[in-house]
């Protein structure tokens, strides 16, 4: 085999561009560290740079993620920001969450207000995470128009994508005519729900976020 044939094999390694891409996070991941501190602090990369004796470029290079400091490095740095080194890995460190829903999968649930007919699937939740936001999304299905649904008010922000069907959204003072592929974005401490269900059977969405220690 060739040298050129073996440097191929490399470069079409698998395991070796995961390896270089999580080595790249990493550096990405120390450098917003760096740069999150030193602003923070109000010091200019000049200032920082006059501090601990490492050049303009090479903190620049570290912020930006384009290049990977030495132990000695960051430990100058944390020095001169006042920081336990460890700092500067605590966004790479954090778990980071995902659920898959299967489609039908979704966890049927009650919501205040639910009504005979309405139909809460739960298509996923993810609780305490480093954004200290919360996330609950929601495939709301509506069936017999004789149904009287009430308004909801909750904090947070909510968002509905309609799939199937129209309905006549109120939120506050308006009313908004939904059809498939329209959105509508709100604050959801103002009373919203359908007002008039203009198409059966009607799917849509429900996104909601809210802080985590501000659920209502």
């Amino acid at each position: 085999m060739s040298s050129l044939d073996m440097a191929s094999m490399l470069t079409q390694d698998p395991h070796r561009t995961r390896e270089n891409e999580r080595e790249k996070v990493l550096e990405v991941a120390i450098g917003r560290e760096v740069r999150a501190f030193r602003r923070q602090q109000e010091t200019t990369v000049a200032d920082l740079s006059a501090q601990t004796g490492i050049s303009i470029g090479m903190l620049s290079k570290i912020e930006n993620g384009n290049t990977s400091p030495s132990l000695t490095t960051l430990q100058t740095l944390a020095n001169a920001l006042s920081v336990p080194l460890t700092s500067f890995f605590r966004r790479f460190e954090e778990s980071r969450q995902a659920v898959h829903t299967k489609s039908g999968e979704g966890l049927e649930t009650d919501r205040e207000g639910t009504r005979a007919n309405h139909q809460y699937n739960l298509l996923g939740h993810i609780g305490a995470n480093a954004s200290g936001v919360i996330v609950e999304p929601y495939l709301i299905t509506l069936s017999d128009k004789s149904d009287i649904f009430p308004t909801f008010q909750h904090g947070g922000i909510e968002t509905i994508y309609m799939l199937e069907g129209e309905v006549d959204y109120r939120h506050g003072d308006e009313v908004y005519s939904l059809a498939p592929g329209d959105t509508l974005f709100f604050d959801a401490d103002a009373p919203h729900g359908p007002e008039k269900l203009v198409k059966l059977p009607a799917r849509y969405l429900s996104i909601i976020s809210y802080p985590q220690t501000a659920k209502s």
